[in-house]
C-alpha cells in the first residue's frame, strides 16, 4: 500500500482524537489526528452540528459542499482539494480533510524566503512572476497591491472556482505543502445556482482558456450525466448539479476567464 493510500485509509477508518480547535474559522473546526494501526494522519474536522446556518445556502450542508468540491476536483484530474470524506467524529458526522502541512508551520521553523502565493506588495514594486489584482491601502495608509503567482496550478484553481461558483476564495485558502503542491481548501460556500463567484484569483480575467484545460472541463460536463452526477446528488441538489453543468458548458462555448462583478469582486477579508 502506498503512503497516499495509507493516509486515505487512516482518515477513513482511523480513531479520531481532537488536538485542538481552529479559532479563526467561522464554523466549528477542529484539528484532529486519525490513527489506524501504526499509521496516523492529521486532519481538519468540521462537524455538521457546528455549522452556522446561511440564509443564502439553505440546502444541504456545508460539509456536503466541501465533499462535492473534492469530487469535482477529482473528476477534473487536477488534485486541487485535499482528500476529503464525510464520516462520524467526536461531535457527530462531519467533513474530514487531510491536513496540508506548509513550510513555516512549525513554531521554530525558518520563514520561507519567497512571498505567499497570494500576497500584498508595495504598490511601486511589482513582484516578478505575479499578476496584479487590485490596489488598496494598508493599516499604515501606504498604498499596496494585491497579487497572486502566475502559476499553472493556480490557473487551474481559478478555472475550478468558476466551475464550482466559489463564493469565498481567500488568499489564506490557497496552500502550498512541503513538496510544493498547491491545494485549495474551505469550499463550504460553493456550487450555488446563482452567480456568487468571489475570488482573489482575478489575474487571468479576460484571458483565453487553453485546450488542455478545456478537455478536462468537457470531461466534467460529460460525467455529470453519468455516475459522477449520481455521486454529487448525495451532497447537493439536482438544480445545483444542473447549474454546474451549465457553467461547464458556458466555459466550453466561450473559453475566456470571466472578470470580477463589481458587486462581488473579492471576498473580504482577502486573507
Amino acid at each position: 500500500m502506498t503512503p497516499k493510500n495509507d493516509d486515505h485509509e487512516a482518515l477513513s477508518g482511523g480513531e479520531l482524537t481532537v488536538l485542538g480547535r481552529i479559532r479563526s474559522a467561522s464554523n466549528a473546526t477542529y484539528l484532529c489526528e486519525s490513527t489506524l494501526g501504526e499509521h496516523s494522519v492529521h486532519c481538519v474536522y468540521k462537524p455538521i452540528s457546528g455549522e452556522q446556518p446561511l440564509w443564502d445556502f439553505p440546502d444541504g450542508t456545508l460539509a456536503g459542499r466541501e465533499l462535492a468540491a473534492y469530487l469535482v476536483s477529482t473528476q477534473l484530474g487536477w488534485n486541487i482539494v485535499p482528500y476529503t470524506i464525510i464520516r462520524h467524529g467526536p461531535a457527530g458526522p462531519g467533513m474530514l480533510q487531510l491536513w496540508v502541512q506548509q513550510p513555516g508551520d512549525a513554531v521554530d521553523s525558518t520563514p520561507t524566503p519567497w512571498p505567499d502565493l497570494v500576497d500584498l506588495f508595495p504598490a511601486n514594486k511589482l513582484e516578478p512572476g505575479y499578476l496584479p489584482v487590485l490596489r488598496a491601502y494598508d493599516y499604515a495608509g501606504d498604498e499596496v497591491i494585491l497579487m497572486h503567482a502566475d502559476d499553472i496550478r493556480l490557473w487551474r484553481m481559478a478555472v475550478f472556482d468558476v466551475l464550482i461558483n466559489n463564493a469565498d476564495r481567500k488568499g489564506g485558502h490557497v496552500l502550498r505543502d512541503l513538496d510544493g503542491h498547491i491545494y485549495g481548501v474551505d469550499h463550504g460556500v460553493c456550487l450555488h445556482v446563482e452567480n456568487k463567484l468571489r475570488t482573489v484569483l482575478w489575474g487571468w480575467a479576460g484571458k483565453p482558456i487553453d485546450d488542455r484545460t478545456l478537455e478536462a472541463v468537457a470531461g466534467l460536463a460529460d460525467g455529470l450525466g453519468d455516475q459522477f452526477g449520481d455521486a454529487l446528488a448525495d451532497q447537493i441538489t439536482d438544480a445545483e448539479i444542473a447549474a454546474l453543468r451549465r457553467r461547464a458548458r458556458a466555459l466550453l462555448d466561450h473559453p475566456v476567464m470571466p472578470g470580477p462583478n463589481r458587486h462581488r469582486p473579492i471576498p473580504w477579508p482577502a486573507f
